[in-house]
Parts: C-alpha cells; structure tokens; sequence
C-alpha cells in the first residue's frame, strides 16, 4: 500500500485504529476508525504513534475527559497498545513510524471496582 496525497499535495497515510476496554466511549462509541494522517508531522519527520496519539486527542476525540486517554502528554498508564498485532514495547512504543495499512490498537486494562 503507498500513501496518497491530500488536496495540497502533502503525502498522507490511511491507517486502522480501534478502540476497546472502555476507550471507545472517549472516540464517540465508535470502536474502529480509519484516519488519513499527514505521513511526516510538523517537523518534517515521519508520523509516529506519539504523533497518533495527539492527533486522536485533537481530532478524533470528543469527549473532554482526555486525562482517561493521556497524562502528562504521554499514554496513559494501564492502556494496551497492539500495532499489527504486536505489543508496542517491542515496536518501539511512541517512535515507532507509522506506514499504510497499519492496525493500531488501544486497550484499557484498567477498570473500576
């Protein structure tokens, strides 16, 4: 898969994020989405997932309760994150560089009692 072009010409990359574990309430109860990101950030440097995770937090979520998804502008602890089925910890968590068609799952592991 390659990236297509936004209407400015700038390279963007179509991937799959979902949601599960209770996320999906902070993504307007939608549990899979589809993005178009830009394929480099602000930066000129390729989109990562710490990328990803800003993006979601100013575009795709609705809910203000954005401290259950990131605290202290990083994931936060107890959520589970799967690209292309593999643990993000072997990925290289927040600077793995994100290519078209990648899955990426978020999962709360935290729940209340």
């Amino acid at each position: 898969m390659v990236t297509a072009e936004d209407s400015n010409g700038a390279k963007q990359l179509t991937i799959a994020v979902e949601f599960s574990g209770g996320l999906e309430m902070l993504f307007s109860d939608q549990r899979r989405h589809s993005l178009a990101l830009p394929a480099v950030d602000k930066d000129g440097r390729a989109s990562n997932i710490g990328f990803l995770i800003d993006h979601l937090c100013q575009h795709v979520m609705r809910d203000t309760r954005r401290e259950l998804f990131v605290l202290g502008g990083h994931l936060r602890p107890g959520i589970l994150v799967l690209i292309n089925d593999a643990d993000w910890e072997l990925e290289g968590e927040e600077e793995y560089e994100l290519r078209p068609g990648d899955n990426v799952l978020f999962v709360s592991t935290l729940h209340g009692g």
